[in-house]
């Protein structure tokens, strides 16, 4: 009697499996006239998140971030540089994005993916714009030495909401970060106190590690528009079928960084973008906490 049920079952869920690969707007519209999604979500709940802080040990700070499957692994490396002369007690942050091919079927080998240099650049305007770090606290010596920050966000799965996961991954490994003991040595040179063997020939210029004062740190969230509908972080299927984006940054405090909306059928009335802002503040509260919890594990540990 088991077979039979069984097999209708299987037949059933092939059948569902094919609709929705020939008809994936009107099977994605029978679940959202149910205010429910394909993945069982409601509307405007994110997928679950996670947090490790210290994922790569040969770097100075570093964090592999998750969103549902997305997954970002971001590091910093500080070096020693020259400062600018129109910024002499100011150092530098380079931050590059990267998808390698492993992160999605769509990014062939050897060919630059289309979407890297765009997440690069909200990556920089974002983090630049909100504050978060003090360039003058990255200064050595002024005029002469000053540390350059390059941070290195990679994709190592590409299921949607990627600047969401990379810049989570980017503050998280910021957050992370420890800047290295540096001192003089006997050329009036700065060096880093390990290259050094410890010993500091002259008044070091900072005795021990230190970690970033942060301020107004970012969080985003992403929302597809469709219709009268908004969907909280969308997976890679969602984003596809349904084009109309709008990603909110908000910081610590709740207050508008920045607003992106990259073109799309549907226009962003006043009434959904502020449904989407209510939605970042939400999540806002939600990787605080879930940043929060990851720094006290480190602590522990």
């Amino acid at each position: 009697m088991g077979l039979p049920d069984a097999s209708g079952d299987l037949s059933s869920e092939m059948e569902v499996d094919a609709f929705r690969r020939l008809f994936p707007l009107r099977f994605y519209e029978r679940h959202l006239a149910e205010s429910i999604r394909p993945d069982g979500r409601p509307l405007g709940r994110a997928r679950d998140t996670t947090i490790a802080l210290g994922a790569v040990t040969s770097a100075d700070g570093s964090a592999l971030a998750k969103i549902g499957s997305t997954t970002m692994l971001a590091a910093v490396k500080m070096e020693v540089m020259t400062p600018s002369m129109e910024s002499p007690d100011e150092g530098c942050i380079a931050i590059d994005f990267h998808m390698p091919p492993i992160c999605s079927p769509i990014v062939r080998p050897g060919r630059p993916a289309e979407a890297a240099p765009v997440v690069s650049k909200q990556l920089s305007d974002t983090i630049s714009s909100s504050g978060m770090i003090n360039l003058k606290e990255l200064s050595l010596v002024s005029g002469k030495a000053a540390w350059m920050a390059y941070l290195d966000i990679y994709c190592l799965d590409a299921d949607g909401a990627l600047f969401d996961a990379a810049l989570l991954s980017a503050v998280a490994a910021l957050f992370h970060l420890q800047i290295p003991a540096v001192s003089l040595n006997d050329d009036g040179k700065i060096v880093v106190s390990e290259e050094d063997g410890g010993k500091l020939e002259k008044e070091p210029v900072n005795k021990e590690k230190r970690k970033l004062t942060l301020r107004s740190i970012p969080f985003s969230l992403t929302c597809i528009l469709h219709k009268n509908y908004i969907l909280a972080d969308p997976t890679s299927e969602e984003e596809a079928i349904m084009e109309t984006l709008v990603t909110v940054v908000l910081d610590s405090s709740s207050q508008l960084i920045s607003l992106y909306k990259p073109g799309g059928a549907v226009l962003a009335y006043t009434s959904a973008v502020q449904d989407c802002i209510a939605l970042t503040r939400q999540r806002v509260r939600e990787l605080q906490k879930i940043l929060d919890e990851a720094n006290s594990g480190m602590e522990v540990d």
